[in-house]
Parts: structure tokens; C-alpha cells; sequence
């Protein structure tokens, strides 16, 4: 499960009610990285760095409203349906999922690899549809759901590579990414890598999150111009030679432009 504890401001805020408003937000985007199976409060509690007693007392005020669900047989818990109600609405200004979905699945026929839609959420993405290729030996650093921080992972460092040069620094600047993904995360070693991306327009994770496990992202725009999702493909290192990772790439850099156009239309 992703820590999501960087998102907390322990000290509070100069805006009343800042704080609290934060510890609900962690406390969702953690129960929303254990979906379908759900979580106990002391899980959400570790993901979170929050207390369980705190943990609980949130879990409790956001089921009375639906927000969240608890199994009465298992005790974990789960994401509600207002919230899905919710999501219904929103769908309608940035669901892309129906749109990416075609994309998704030719990337992983032409490949054979998983294919991947990932979608930035502030300083997150957050993985919305995995399609797995033929190729029987899969990778699973990525799936439905999953969380990582910009930079972490192809769809991160594709993401990133494309923001503007003021908020990569200062994002570079407080990220501390090392500390949990290793120094290839490190804020001089993220500036390479982008400046790797820019040139080739894809970005490449050589087995940074788990070894032997490589993946491959493109950006897919927004109609203002800002990287707001991305297509990747993950696989086993064999998989992603020398020779065949220039293909893999035009291939992903051919459908994020067609779906960033389509986008545009939209």
C-alpha cells in the first residue's frame, strides 16, 4: 500500500478546517489503493501515519454518510457508494477511460506486454485501466488503482517530463522520493531522466521499482496543453531490449497524440 502520510500536514494550517480536510483526503486515497479487497483500520492507519483511534473515528463519520462501507464479516473497509455516485457525475468532465480504452487494448495486442492508462492527481498517478498482452510472463508494479508519486514509474517520469520547468523544480524540491524509491529517484537523477524523455518524447524505467521489471510511458495532453495522463507498457526486462525499445516507443507516442487529439475534439 502506497504512504500517503506526505499529503497530511501534521502541523495544521492557517485555514480552519485545512487539516482535517487532509486526513479524510489520505484516508480515501488510501482505502481506494486496496479496492475491491478493502483495508482494516490499522492498515489505513500505517499507509496514512495517522493513529488508529484517529484512523477509526474518521472511518466511522465518513460511513454514516455513505462515503465509506464496512464488511460486517471481514470488519474492512471499503469504499461507498456515494461515492461512486459521486464519481458518476464527475465522469462526465474527466473520465477518459471510455476514449483510452481502445488505445489501451491495441498497445497491448500489438505488444504483447500490459498496456496501461494512467491519470495525474495533483502530485500522483493513479493507474484507471490495465490490459495484459499474450506474452504469459506479466509484470504486476502496475495495476487498476494503483498509486505512485510524479516520477516514480514510466507513467510518473512521462508525466513530469512535460510540466513546466518551475513546477518540476519545485515539485523535484520537496518530493523527497529517494528516501522510499532509492537515489535513482534522487532529484538530480529525476533531471536526467526527463531530460531523456524530452529528446525521445518517452519515458523508460529500467527496473527502478522492481528489478527485472521495465516499463515504457507516454504523455497524453489535455486540450490546454498540460500532461495530464499517460499510455504505458510494463513487462520483463527481455522483453524491453536494446533493439526493440525504439519500436515500443513509437508505438506509445502513436497513440498518446491520436488520443490527445481526440481529446482536443472532444
Amino acid at each position: 500500500m502506497n504512504n500517503v502520510a506526505s499529503s497530511i500536514d501534521p502541523a495544521g494550517a492557517s485555514t480552519p478546517g485545512t487539516q482535517v480536510v487532509g486526513r479524510v483526503a489520505a484516508v480515501l486515497r488510501s482505502l481506494s489503493t486496496t479496492m475491491p479487497g478493502g483495508a482494516s483500520t490499522s492498515d489505513i492507519a500505517r499507509s496514512t501515519g495517522l493513529s488508529r483511534p484517529t484512523t477509526h473515528r474518521l472511518l466511522s463519520a465518513l460511513g454514516e454518510h455513505g462515503f465509506v462501507d464496512r464488511d460486517p464479516a471481514s470488519g474492512r473497509w471499503l469504499l461507498g457508494p456515494e461515492l461512486y455516485l459521486m464519481g458518476t457525475v464527475a465522469a462526465e468532465r474527466y473520465d477518459i477511460t471510455e476514449l483510452a480504452r481502445e488505445h489501451v487494448l491495441a498497445l497491448a495486442e500489438a505488444t504483447g506486454e500490459s498496456a496501461f492508462l494512467s491519470a495525474r492527481r495533483g502530485g500522483e498517478t493513479i493507474c484507471l485501466l490495465r490490459q495484459d498482452g499474450s506474452f504469459p510472463i506479466r509484470s504486476f508494479v502496475l495495476t487498476e488503482g494503483k498509486r505512485f508519486p510524479l516520477g516514480v514509474a514510466s507513467a510518473g517520469i512521462a508525466i513530469l517530463s512535460f510540466l513546466p520547468d518551475d513546477t518540476i523544480r519545485r515539485y523535484l524540491s520537496t518530493a523527497s522520493l529517494a528516501q522510499q524509491y532509492g537515489d535513482a529517484h534522487s532529484p538530480t537523477a529525476l533531471q536526467e531522466r526527463i531530460a531523456a524523455t524530452r529528446r525521445t518524447g518517452y519515458a523508460e524505467n529500467p527496473g527502478l521499482i522492481v528489478e527485472g521489471s521495465w516499463g515504457m510511458g507516454a504523455a497524453v495532453f489535455d486540450p490546454a496543453g498540460n500532461p495530464a495522463w499517460a499510455l504505458s507498457l510494463t513487462g520483463v526486462e527481455t522483453r524491453f531490449s536494446p533493439g526493440r525499445r525504439p519500436e515500443l516507443g513509437r508505438l506509445l507516442l502513436e497513440h498518446a497524440h491520436r488520443l490527445t487529439q481526440r481529446l482536443a475534439q472532444r
